[in-house]
């Protein structure tokens, strides 16, 4: 079989690579010069399957307002990008803030998170891959008691799904952490995953573009998609873009895993998927001092940032703001990262001396991604995977390749297609509170 994967981040390099390793023949197509150079480039750097929570809770409309109305360092902005598209995601994401919808985009996403970090310490065993990988786990800061209390929910979540934990107080904070031992007297406690990991996303995607060179798959990279050719209910061919000479790519199936542009690429087969573009913003500082920087990824639950080791970097990032397709760096956030990281880890790296980036998150109202096929036959989606996309990539690509070519899938694919969104009525436009029970 052949198959196109449109999209060269993390997540369709693991889809190539998995649909390559079942002996599909594949071609990767993206418009970068190498792998990962969008939104895989600079992430935070954690594989944290034990913090995949959706965004859309019970009682974070508040929580977010209050984050928005803070005069410096709010965690969230949100400002009108003067589509219908953002307030309609917006309102479906308020649907999701009930007890019950959070409880089903919570299973779905530890699901999908759960088998990933499965996926990836097999990948590894298996090839060797390296990353700047550490198996230390992540360990979330809480700087207030408030916090501290709330989180008895999240570790009855972790209860339920068997996810090893450990909730610490400020006098213990430095048996996972040592260098925060300089610091505990500013924090309430924290709550520790020891399973969790941190690695390089880019790293990993560009050693396992290798890999995957090694088991047949072409690349096309510097490569511009025009848009996706229909015959009937089927994809026909990737009409590619000025300067490739008119040039169609042909197939027997197709994977569209081009993140926060899987909608665009969509619209003019008149399909419709909720995925908005959430803006996050990272440094990479030279590692400094060792005995007073993390030894794996700590995140600070107040400022919503994540610090992360690597072998001689530190990686800081975090935030969103909801301004659709914005990609200027924003000093103000800039300023917010480096007071963290000096919060935190005074002298574990010069920040100002930081490389300064951003990137775009595609992200559901739900949380959960769209892994699955679409109404068109030999049509397959890998996006929305928000802040996880790193977390659940090795997962959801195997869970893609192993559908596409009729093996069994190791966990189950309920509610993780774009059949959960059900169709606008008659006349109307958005996307009705998502449907219970879809699997298709």
């Amino acid at each position: 079989m052949k198959v196109i994967v449109l999209g060269g981040g993390v997540i369709g390099i693991t889809t190539a690579y998995y649909l390559a390793r079942n002996g599909a023949e594949v071609t990767l197509v993206d418009r970068q010069d190498g792998v990962a150079e969008e939104t895989s480039f600079a992430n935070a750097g954690q594989v944290s399957p034990g913090y995949s929570t959706p965004w859309a809770a019970p009682g974070i409309p508040l929580k977010a307002l209050k984050w928005m109305l803070q005069r410096e360092h709010a965690p969230l902005a949100v400002r009108p990008d003067g589509t219908g598209f953002q307030l309609r995601w917006l309102a479906a994401m308020l649907t999701n803030c009930t007890d019950r919808r959070y409880a089903i985009n919570k299973e779905r996403m530890m699901r999908v998170a759960e088998y990933s970090r499965r996926c990836l310490q097999q990948l590894r065993d298996e090839t060797g891959i390296a990353y700047e990988q550490r198996t230390g786990g992540t360990l979330q800061l809480f700087r207030s008691q408030a916090q501290f209390d709330a989180a008895e929910r999240d570790i009855a979540v972790l209860k339920a799904c068997g996810v090893p934990h450990q909730l610490l107080r400020p006098e213990q904070l430095g048996s996972a952490e040592p260098a925060l031992a300089h610091v505990s007297h500013k924090l309430t406690g924290g709550l520790r995953l020891p399973l969790d990991e941190t690695g390089d996303c880019h790293l990993f995607s560009r050693a396992l573009a290798q890999k995957a060179g090694a088991l047949g798959v072409r690349t096309r990279m510097r490569t511009t998609v025009e848009g996706l050719l229909t015959e009937g209910d089927r994809i026909a061919g990737v009409q590619l873009g000025a300067g490739h000479g008119g040039e169609v790519l042909r197939a027997d199936a197709y994977v569209l895993a081009f993140g926060c542009y899987s909608r665009q690429a969509l619209a003019a087969l008149g399909l419709d998927i909720p995925v908005y573009p959430v803006k996050g913003y990272s440094l990479t500082a030279t590692l400094a001092d060792a005995e007073r920087a993390p030894r794996s990824t700590v995140l600070d639950e107040t400022y919503k940032i994540a610090v992360t080791r690597f072998d001689d970097r530190i990686r800081v990032g975090g935030m969103a703001e909801l301004a659709g397709f914005d990609l200027q760096l924003d000093p103000r956030r800039r300023a917010t990262l480096e007071m963290v990281l000096n919060d935190l880890f005074p002298g574990g790296a010069d920040a100002t001396q930081a490389t300064f980036w951003t990137g775009l998150r595609p992200i559901t109202p739900d949380g959960t991604p769209i892994v699955g096929a679409t109404p068109l036959a030999n049509l397959f989606l890998n996006t929305g995977h928000g802040t996880l996309g790193w977390t659940m990539a090795c997962g959801s690509g195997k869970l893609l390749a192993d559908q596409m070519t009729g093996r069994h899938p190791e966990i189950s694919v309920e509610g993780l297609s774009m059949a959960r969104y059900r169709p606008a009525p008659s006349g109307g436009r958005g996307w009705p509170r998502p449907a219970l029970g879809t699997g298709h």
